[in-house]
């Protein structure tokens, strides 16, 4: 999956999302530019031993902002002995949180689907010379 099509279905869950609010809820314009934000706060995380950011990684797999704006993140890990396991996640809530507009961010570890290459960006296979 590359990074846009990443991109392109975390808008169109937060499109989706937003379109069930009413009238007094946030705007779906809102929610999304939010879900955009979070994206962006996404990129700015790496594992230490990776040199490519966890969202070109793949490890994010589900991103949902409700309609307090609290964030709900997905994500795993390139293995389950990783090393950071203790403290990626609490890297990750801390990043979401200062996102202007979040209203606090739950990140759960999740193994299923395990991760592999292949669910990295192209833009993080050819950093690592590995293509899939």
């Amino acid at each position: 999956m590359t990074d846009q099509d990443r991109l392109d279905s975390a808008t169109e869950f937060l499109a989706d999302n937003a379109a069930d609010n009413t009238a007094d809820d946030a705007p779906s314009g809102e929610i999304g530019t939010l879900g955009d934000q979070v994206i962006e706060a996404l990129r700015t995380v790496y594992d230490p031993e990776i040199p490519v950011n966890i969202f070109e990684l793949g490890l994010i797999y589900k991103i949902d902002v409700d309609d307090d704006r609290h964030v709900h993140i997905d994500m795993t890990l390139t293995s389950p002995a990783c090393p950071v396991a203790g403290i990626l996640p609490d890297e990750v809530r801390t990043k979401v949180e200062e996102v202007e507009g979040v209203t606090g961010a739950t990140v759960e570890l999740v193994w299923d689907p395990p991760w592999n290459p292949g669910m990295m960006t192209e833009e993080a296979q050819l950093e690592l010379g590995i293509i899939y």
